[in-house]
């Protein structure tokens, strides 16, 4: 079932952890310099070790995160209307680690690094803002992804510390 387009171009932005606590002043001044993007069903948003620098909001319809592996692909996250993917990409501008599928039509926001750092002329506190929640929700990931890692090792009965592989604060 497709979900309709909210009537609030705003209010999906406003809902992300990136985005939250910003003004709609700034959200909306990152709204209108991103793009709009469609990617029809079976179709990649973007491929394992392309050259990031984007963001995406999947406005409507359904995709899959995968990492290539074994010859294939194995799934790794399911995303719908809300989510957010790329984001990385707006830190390091390193290669994408993973793939993202379209599964069904989909809609999408492509937030560019540039259009992000377009925002710190008029609204430096708002820009701050965006980077500070992009650090939570980051650190965030790397907690669930410290503790599956250590459970992970656990099971295997492997030592739980060989070099950094865990963040610890």
């Amino acid at each position: 079932m497709e979900v309709p387009a909210a009537a609030d171009p705003l209010a999906l932005l406003q809902r992300m952890p990136m985005f939250g606590g910003v003004s709609r002043d700034a959200l909306a001044f990152l709204r209108e310099r991103a793009r709009a993007v469609r990617v029809p069903a079976g179709e990649y948003f973007f491929r394992e070790g392309d050259r990031g620098g984007s963001a995406f909001v999947l406005e409507r319809g359904r995709a899959l995160a995968v990492k290539a592996f074994a010859g294939g692909e194995l799934p790794l996250l399911e995303l719908g209307q809300g989510d957010c993917f790329g984001e990385v990409a707006l830190l390091d501008l390193g290669t994408r680690s993973g793939s993202v599928r379209a599964l069904e039509d989909c809609a999408a926001l492509e937030l560019s690094s540039r259009a992000l750092h377009a925002l710190s002329r008029p609204h430096l506190d708002q820009f701050a803002l965006v980077y500070m929640n992009l650090g939570r929700e980051l650190s965030r990931r790397l907690r669930r992804a410290d503790e599956r890692l250590f459970q992970a090792k656990a099971e295997l009965g492997e030592p739980a510390v060989s070099g950094y592989e865990f963040s610890v604060d």
